[in-house]
């Protein structure tokens, strides 16, 4: 266990420094730069401002200093929000998002496991029907459709809940149910076809024969092999939950880091849209470290050093 934590945290940092320079160069690639402007600067003023953000610079400089910064945590200042750290947006911004993102989570896992489960101990019925339609749509319609349509009825037509912000617990609501709606919809599938693979396995048969009670059979035998997919999904479903809620933090007029880097992305702000992809790289490769580390520990079975 101890070699293979060793070795996944050495790929952990090779995976982040092949993030750090992909990112690092594709923004450099880009025509243009971070004072292109509709009205034109004064060339000495472009000039002095890529002298007081060390934009010229040799570009392997810049690359070093980028490096050297991501290690001590700094990811410089924000180009176009005078007096600005990227590091401080990250601070402010991430938990909002991660407020929000792990309410999602939990909806999801908390709904979709159950509903799954009901839906294959059910199959062929009337409750596995109208899942699988629930299901299809879930995964057909993107989140910001979702949001649309939730601000345009609950909150324009019926004004049971505020259309932004974050103010009350019902402002979670919309961009909670926007955030979950195509992961609940994949796990409920993803949970149901599992289940239905695992009842059809000779030791669910034998231990029905030997007379467990059902609710046993289910969720002692079933589940821990069933489940088995639905936690390999989870870390990717983490990533999408959180990448997904920058076009939704957006439409809600949430102030999290998705605001800020839908802003970057419009603005040409080099520091904020490559400080907020290397964070969550970051945080998508701990998810996925976390969702193998629990395999061992629902399935003894499963040895992490092999």
């Amino acid at each position: 266990m101890g070699n293979y934590l060793v070795k996944r945290l050495l790929s952990m940092v090779i995976t982040l420094w092949f993030v750090i320079t992909i990112t690092f160069f594709l923004m450099h690639a880009i025509p243009g730069g971070p004072f292109v402007r509709e009205k034109e600067l004064p060339p000495e003023v472009i000039e002095a401002l890529n002298e007081k953000y060390h934009l010229d610079d040799p570009l392997y400089v810049q690359y070093f200093d980028y490096l050297k910064g991501v290690v001590t945590f700094d990811m410089g200042p924000s180009f176009k929000m005078t007096g600005v750290e990227v590091t401080d947006l990250i601070k402010k911004g991430f938990p909002v998002s991660a407020k929000m993102g792990g309410l999602a989570v939990l909806f999801v896992l908390l709904l979709g496991v159950p509903i799954g489960i009901i839906s294959a101990l059910k199959q062929n019925s009337w409750i596995d029907y109208i899942v699988t339609i629930i299901a299809t749509i879930g995964v057909a319609v993107p989140g910001f459709v979702v949001a649309t349509i939730y601000i345009y009825i609950f909150s324009s037509k019926l004004a049971l809940v505020p259309s932004f912000g974050l103010e009350s617990a019902k402002g979670y609501i919309g961009p909670v149910l926007a955030l979950a709606f195509f992961s609940l919809a994949f796990v409920m599938r993803l949970m149901r076809s599992s289940m239905l693979e695992v009842l059809g396995e000779d030791y669910i048969r034998t231990a029905r024969a030997k007379g467990l009670p059902e609710f046993i059979v289910i969720y002692k035998h079933a589940l821990k092999n069933a489940i088995i997919p639905v936690i390999t999904y989870v870390g990717p479903m983490i990533a999408s939950v959180m990448t997904g809620s920058f076009v939704i933090e957006k439409i809600f007029a949430i102030p999290g880091m998705g605001k800020y880097f839908v802003e970057s992305v419009g603005n040409r702000d080099y520091t904020v849209l490559m400080g907020t992809t290397v964070f969550y790289a970051a945080l998508v490769i701990v998810a996925i470290l976390v969702v193998d580390v629990a395999y061992g520990m629902i399935d003894p079975r499963i040895k992490l050093g092999d």
